[in-house]
């Protein structure tokens, strides 16, 4: 008897997801791979791999879809800040008996010369940001921007790759998508006179470099917590989750 092919569900929007997907498609023996996208980010990156794009309808959804298309492993390769859809997969994944596993690329680490103040939610950074300056520089997404739509006497300038829905008042939006250089985020900072950078601890190295920027400007990071997920089992590189798969077949 050949090797048996099993069905696995990607759950992406993160280069490691698209990076998985394509090592993964170069064993078609062995793996059918479905990447899922949430659909919040528009014209997205995406492998060449059958794809699938929107919500699933919470845990009962997720659960009924598992079932359905005969899904015989799942990889959580979000965003380290989509905990419910991590919740959700957690719960699916126990309640079919589908083994899951999260792929997680490691936070980012604080360095000799940082001034970095953690926080456990972006309501904090909002005030910590407002308390550490006047002129914030919000790399967070889009969807969150409006924990800062309070504040009416600081300046935001916001980045993101979509236009975000609410933004505070006194603001500007960049649109962009990493990898960004240091060098060019020195010069953004420079020009709008920023003298806080306000992000999440999303790792990697795309947008790694304001975080160097800073440090050489000497500017305070508000840094914002990952949130708490259940407990799975973790890897933090598309081949350590190749590895996983392939320990597991």
């Amino acid at each position: 008897m050949g090797p048996v092919t099993r069905h696995v569900l990607v759950l992406g929007g993160t280069t490691e997801a698209r990076q998985l997907a394509a090592l993964l498609a170069e064993r078609p023996e062995s793996y059918a791979v479905r990447y899922s996208l949430a659909g919040v980010t528009s014209a997205p990156r995406v492998p060449d791999v059958e794809v699938r794009v929107g919500g699933f309808g919470g845990v009962a959804g997720l659960t009924a879809y598992l079932r359905a298309e005969r899904v015989d492993v799942v990889v959580d390769a979000t965003h380290p800040y989509a905990a419910r859809m991590s919740e959700h997969a957690a719960q699916a994944c126990s309640q079919v008996g589908v083994p899951l596993v999260a792929l997680r690329r490691p936070g980012w680490e604080e360095q000799d010369g940082d001034d970095w103040h953690r926080v456990p939610t972006l309501a904090d950074a909002a005030h910590i940001g407002a308390y550490l300056g006047r002129r914030l520089f919000l790399t967070i997404g889009r969807q969150e921007v409006g924990e800062f739509a309070f504040l009416h006497d600081t300046f935001c300038l916001v980045r993101s790759v979509d236009p975000p829905a609410v933004v505070p008042p006194y603001a500007e939006v960049v649109l962009a998508r990493g990898p960004f250089r240091v060098e060019g985020e020195l010069a953004l900072l420079r020009e709008h006179a920023i003298d806080v950078v306000v992000t999440k601890d999303s790792g990697g190295t795309a947008t790694a470099a304001k975080l160097e920027a800073a440090r050489r400007l000497g500017l305070p990071v508000v840094m914002v917590d990952r949130p708490d997920v259940s407990d799975v089992p973790t890897v933090d590189d598309p081949e350590a989750a190749v590895a996983w798969l392939e320990a597991r077949r």
